[in-house]
């Protein structure tokens, strides 16, 4: 009778490790998966000139046939627009317009008051065995005003972030910073996308 009772706590104790550890288990798995997956973007200036650009390493396997294809389906997903694209010279550019917004996080009555601007940009992509790069070139933001729309660069809205004007820095900044957010999370899929990591390429159903 001991033997039997000391069994079935031996049992017990072993089934609750083995529930626990499962339990931690698909908490982690499941907080990776919700957890948004963002990409570091810096902005770069040079001259009058301002982009980001970025070399991302991948699998060494992966060669540049494979990252350009990968790369164009990705994009033609996101319906960007293609300009170039030429394998034999590991390259591709696109152009897409999006409609952004400043705060993108609302509740209630606060959605009268998100500000949404708009921006065109081209992300160029150079490919090598292993590796690419993207840079995001040519931005222009469009603002809205009472008087039609406010064109204004990347280089100008990086002078206006850098100002003397508090409320006009202030302003620009954030402009910046929701567009870099947007970025962050393109690259970021852009990445997955290239090396089919993303979960609707993932062969398990």
């Amino acid at each position: 009778m001991k033997t039997f009772f000391l069994s079935f706590i031996l049992a017990f104790t072993i089934y609750v490790c083995h529930a626990q550890d499962g339990n931690v288990r698909t908490y982690q798995a499941n907080s990776a998966a919700t957890r948004p997956q963002t990409d570091s973007v810096k902005l770069q200036i040079v001259g009058n000139n301002a982009y980001y650009q970025k070399t991302v390493k991948v699998d060494s396997g992966i060669k540049v046939s494979m990252i350009y294809i990968h790369a164009l389906q990705f994009m033609a997903a996101k319906n960007f627009q293609q300009t170039y694209g030429y394998e034999q010279e590991a390259k591709l550019i696109f152009t897409s317009t999006q409609d952004l917004n400043i705060n993108p996080v609302t509740t209630g009555n606060d959605l009268d008051n998100v500000e949404v601007f708009t921006v065109q940009f081209a992300i160029t992509i150079d490919m090598k065995n292993g590796r690419y790069r993207y840079t995001v070139h040519n931005v222009v933001f469009f603002r809205p005003t009472e008087n039609g729309n406010m064109r204004l660069t990347l280089y100008d809205m990086y002078q206006k972030a850098t100002g003397e004007s508090r409320s006009v820095s202030k302003d620009a900044r954030k402009v910046i910073t929701s567009f870099e957010r947007y970025l962050g999370s393109l690259t970021a899929e852009l990445h997955e996308g290239i090396e089919h990591k993303s979960a609707i390429y993932q062969p398990k159903f």
